[in-house]
């Protein structure tokens, strides 16, 4: 029988980083256009966020705790250490800040691309829904960071 833990370990920190990495760029690229103020390519860019966030972030937020758990399991690490439950809670605050991102993305892409197709400008909810998606972005990548330092160093505290 094959082992499977090293395939585990490989799955957590590719998921990992595939989930950070698509965070934080389509977070810069989303950003940097929506500064530019071209609606043509606000619309473009925030599809491909939606279409990203569906590709590689919903499949590694799942595959993150179902391969932490059974990591956790397979080292006999308590599954309430401190540290632990520190990164139960910042992944569930990441969440909830990501689910409403998901929606907004979808609002902003909308908004985006009518105003592209009609020639006007974009309308006071596209600024609001902007200024929310960035506002829940910073404890977000906060959370990630945190956890991502809690994983590397386990502190017993």
């Amino acid at each position: 029988m094959m082992n499977i833990y090293p395939w585990l370990i490989v799955i957590h920190i590719l998921s990992s980083t595939v989930l950070f990495g698509t965070g934080l760029g389509t977070a810069f690229q989303m950003w940097l256009t929506h500064r530019s103020g071209n609606v043509a390519s606000i619309a473009t860019v925030a599809r491909n966020v939606v279409i990203a966030d569906f590709l590689f972030t919903a499949p590694t937020v799942v595959l993150q705790p179902a391969t932490g758990i059974l990591l956790v399991w397979w080292d006999g690490i308590d599954p309430l250490s401190p540290w632990l439950v520190t990164v139960y809670f910042l992944y569930l605050v990441a969440g909830a800040c990501w689910l409403p991102v998901v929606w907004l993305q979808i609002k902003i892409r909308d908004i985006a691309v009518d105003s592209a197709a009609t020639g006007r400008p974009l309308p006071a909810p596209y600024l609001r829904y902007m200024r929310l998606w960035f506002i829940l972005g910073c404890p977000a990548f906060t959370a990630v960071m945190v956890i991502f330092w809690l994983m590397v160093n386990k502190p017993n505290f």
